[in-house]
């Protein structure tokens, strides 16, 4: 389940940070390690690479796996895999051997952030300890097209993000990097975009983002759902959104990705049990094809929002605040994934509805 402790307070938040090569990570990680920010912060790493952060700010010792920087901050690659390493991490801070505020986790170019995020949630001794943040994707506007056309793996990473920067836009001209970000908030349009010169953004916008916890703020970009939305049905379904075919877009060139997001709405109350089932069975067998998916729910029978999210197999949901009075209850859900049989599932949940 993807739920948030009670004991928050005392959790260390974690960050995913994902990209491809090129993109810009070391950059922003060398600026988030050496800004003065006075939070201590240790980045795990699948290897320490001539790329990486080392000699610039480091303080080498190879044989221990864990460096300490001149600035208290630490550098840790991972040993069998993330959880030990993210175990180990936390024993150390509660014996006061290393001091550390937040953990920053960059993945390799290739990889899935989905089960570096699951591990947040399915392992116990790490849910105790850490408190997933948020996943970040940074993309590179000169090379990010056609990253995205050749590579699933960058299309995956832009489904999964929280938050998107694209780097290098300086490189192309206005007009690509317009193209580039459309084609994004077609693939995802809960994550905002921001555009970063050479890795510099402000810690303000890295951290603390809290993505994945459940509320009732939905972030879709609102110009991805004004897009089409002639709002003529009960649960409008963005006609064909994906596929850009209503777009007006000058510089968009139709892309069919095979990541997509669609959103479904409606102002009918949803039957608890039927929608619980139907998700049940949505999640076993799209799991692997669904990437992020969250939603604010209209439920028959309760007077407070009804608030789930998942990644992949792994979903939770929870009571979110009540509606206020005179507000217009509605169902907001989206989507993200790779070929969701979109048809399916909106036929599914209009037979939710009560």
């Amino acid at each position: 389940m993807v739920t948030t402790p009670a004991t928050a307070n005392a959790l260390i938040p974690a960050t995913i940070l994902t990209g491809f090569l090129g993109s810009g990570k070391t950059t922003l990680l060398k600026r988030v390690l050496s800004e003065a920010h006075g939070q201590k912060i240790a980045v795990i790493e699948n290897e320490f690479g001539d790329e990486n952060i080392d000699n610039e700010i480091l303080v080498q010792d190879s044989k221990e796996q864990i460096i300490q920087l001149n600035n208290g901050c630490v550098c840790c690659s991972i040993r069998e895999d993330l959880r030990t390493t993210l175990a180990d991490l936390a024993e150390r801070k509660r014996k006061g051997e290393l001091q550390f505020d937040r953990v920053v986790i960059e993945t390799t170019g290739l990889a899935d952030p989905g089960p570096v995020a699951q591990t947040f949630f399915m392992d116990d001794e790490i849910a105790e300890c850490y408190l997933l943040d948020s996943i970040l994707t940074l993309v590179d506007a000169k090379h990010g097209e056609q990253q995205l056309d050749d590579r699933q793996e960058a299309r995956r990473q832009i489904g999964f993000a929280d938050k998107i920067f694209i780097s290098k836009s300086d490189l192309v001209d206005e007009a690509a990097v317009d193209a580039l970000s459309h084609r994004i908030k077609h693939m995802n349009p809960r994550a905002p975009q921001s555009r970063v010169h050479f890795g510099e953004v402000p810690i303000a916008n890295v951290f603390d983002l809290r993505g994945f916890n459940l509320n009732a703020k939905l972030d879709i970009d609102p110009d991805f759902l004004n897009a089409d939305a002639h709002g003529h049905d009960h649960a409008h379904h963005d006609h064909d959104h994906e596929h850009g075919e209503h777009c007006d877009h000058p510089s968009h060139h139709v892309h069919d990705d095979d990541v997509k997001s669609f959103v479904f709405r409606s102002d009918k109350a949803f039957n608890p049990a039927k929608l619980e089932d139907f998700l049940a069975s949505i999640v076993q067998v799209y799991g692997p094809k669904l990437l992020r998916y969250k939603g604010v729910l209209f439920m028959k029978g309760s007077t407070k929002k009804v608030i789930f999210q998942g990644v992949h197999q792994l979903m939770g949901s929870d009571l979110g605040p009540a509606w206020a009075p005179g507000e217009k209850k509605n169902s907001k859900m989206v989507f993200i994934g790779i070929d969701l049989p979109r048809d399916i599932f909106v036929q599914g949940l209009e037979q939710c509805l009560a």
